[in-house]
Order: C-alpha cells, then structure tokens, then sequence
C-alpha cells in the first residue's frame, strides 16, 4: 500500500512539472504580433480593419460558443449511452423502435440555431458587400510565383513582387518567406478597392490582419477591399495551391500616412492628380463638338440688321407716243 502511495505521488509530481514545463514553454504572455503570426498563439491575429473586427466578434462570440456546445453535449451524450446502454448494464436490447420527442428535437434545434448563425453571418456577408467609394483602387495579379502590382488612377505601371531572400530578410529583421522586395503601398485610413486576377491558374489574395481572402481567378477579375486603421507592415500569402512554389508568393502591404504615400507615388513616377486631370480632359473632349457645331450654327446664319426691309421698286410709267407730223 505504502508502495503504491508513493508510485501515485511520483507520478503526479510528474504531470506537475510537465504540465509546468509546457505552460513556460507556450508564450501564453506574450504580446501579439500585429500584421504577422504570433509564435504559439491559437487565436485569429489581431485585426487592422473594421471587417476583420467584424469577423473576429462573429468566429469569437457566435461560432466558438456554439461549437463547444454542440461538441460537449455530443461528447455528453455518448458518454452517457456508452455507460447507460452497455451490454452489461442492458443484457436484453431494447425493443423500441423510434422516440417522437427525441426526433423532433433533433430536427427542429438544428434549425434554430442555423438560423440565429445566419442572422449574423448575413449581417457580416453585407459588410464585406457594401464598400464605400474606394479612394484608391490597386490590382493585384498573381502569377507563379509572385504578384504584380498596379495603380491605374496613379499611373503607376504594373510592378512585380517577389519573396525576399533569407539572407536580406535576416539582414533587415523582418519575417522570411513573409516580406516582399516590393510591398503593395497603401494611405491609412483610406478605402482601398483590391481589383484581384490571375495570369496562370488559380491564386488567392488574403491578408488576415485585414480580413480579406479572395480567390485570384484568370480572366476573372474578383474585388475586396479594406479601410486600414493604423501604419505599419502586414503580411499576407497566397492562400491557394498554386504550384511548387506556391509557399513563395508573399503579400506585404505597407500603409502610410497620405504624405509618405505621395512621395512614393512620384518615386514610382506616377501622379496623385492622374485621375482628376485626365477626367477633366475627358469632360473637355466631349465638350467640344457640341462647341463646334454651335459655332457653326453661329456663322451660318444670317446677320441681324435693324433697318427695315426696302419696299419692292414699282415700274416706271411709259411715255406717251410722239404726236405724228403735220
């Protein structure tokens, strides 16, 4: 007996100091790395915009809770029958065949709740739809294995985007296989509209801090679109298998402040008055024909004159014939 209280409390001591070791080894303390995965986290990343906020308090507040549930009273349930209805405890099987009760209940609880998942799920289906006058559109291309980048309303010509090395990512301190050479530049606090498309086969766009995954499709052009909250880098990855380098397609967004944002648009030699110039010269192109034909108009008429029109000339009265001579 003494033996066995001993083997008992070894082992315990045991389950305590591994069960110790784990929690210190897990970073369960450790600040969330924002725009990029937490080592050891098992929770969604911390969001950056008001869609992945949205979406985090669904899959936190709505799904979770009524997934425990439903995993704890199946759990409930079969431990329940496996102790209850075994063979020992139930020698002689049971001889009824169905239970009205049990098979209402099972057909109508699922229909409440998928319904009080949908109330939500189409509340946030609506904000992922309704986007607000984007202030900057970009297209993303993907192709394998990197994407392109292009700013029609700037005119920056499409530029590509590919994975930087471990050497020069080690060297500049950011995430390898995560940052880009060339990141996708965006002003915070603007709605930015994401035109996304494919070269080869299918890709897909997605920056978790940000909320968005879309599939790039070619000779599809697919749209998400994202409001930034703070600057800084975010990471994100192609989130389709692509190929054999399919783990090599990073997406590094940059955001910046309208100023910085600015200044790399003319770096790139691109202009930010682009758009509004070349709609005014639009709006100056369609003006003018119909300026034309009014003046036209203008020179084909008659000029006005204030005198009044010259009464017809009435013939002259003929002379009466010569008398004939005496």
């Amino acid at each position: 007996m003494e033996l066995g209280r001993r083997a008992l409390k070894a082992a315990g001591g045991l389950m305590t100091g591994a069960a110790f070791a784990v929690l210190s080894a897990t970073p369960t303390w450790a600040q969330p790395l924002m725009g990029q995965p937490t080592p050891g986290a098992i929770g969604l990343q911390e969001g950056a915009s008001s869609l992945k906020h949205d979406a985090a308090w669904f899959h936190d507040i709505i799904l979770l809770p009524v997934i425990t549930a439903i995993s704890l009273l199946v759990l409930g349930l079969l431990v329940w029958i496996v102790i209850r209805y075994n063979k020992k405890r139930n020698p002689v099987p049971a001889r009824w065949s169905h239970n009205t009760a049990i098979e209402v209940i099972w057909t109508v609880a699922p229909v409440v709740i998928l319904l009080v998942i949908s109330l939500f799920s189409f509340r946030l289906l609506f904000a992922y739809n309704n986007m607000p006058t984007p202030d900057l559109t970009v297209k993303a291309t993907g192709n394998q294995w990197n994407w392109g980048y292009e700013y029609p309303d700037q005119g920056i010509a499409e530029y590509v985007s590919n994975m930087l090395p471990e050497d020069q990512a080690k060297a500049r301190g950011v995430p390898f296989r995560l940052a880009a050479d060339e990141p996708l530049v965006v002003p915070v606090g603007k709605t930015v509209q994401v035109l996304v498309t494919a070269a080869d086969v299918i890709h897909a766009f997605a920056v978790p801090a940000f909320g968005v995954k879309i599939d790039a499709v070619p000779g599809r052009t697919n749209h998400i679109w994202f409001k930034a909250e703070r600057t800084g880098t975010f990471y994100g990855q192609c989130s389709e298998l692509c190929g054999v380098d399919h783990a090599f397609m990073p997406i590094e967004v940059r955001v910046v402040t309208e100023a910085e944002f600015a200044a790399w648009v003319a770096s790139k030699g691109g202009s930010m008055t682009k758009a509004a110039d070349e709609a005014a010269a639009a709006a100056a192109v369609a003006a003018a024909p119909s300026a034309v034909t009014a003046e036209a108009a203008a020179a084909a008429a008659p000029a006005p004159t204030d005198a009044a029109p010259a009464a017809p000339a009435s013939p002259a009265p003929a002379a009466p014939a010569a008398a004939p001579a005496q």
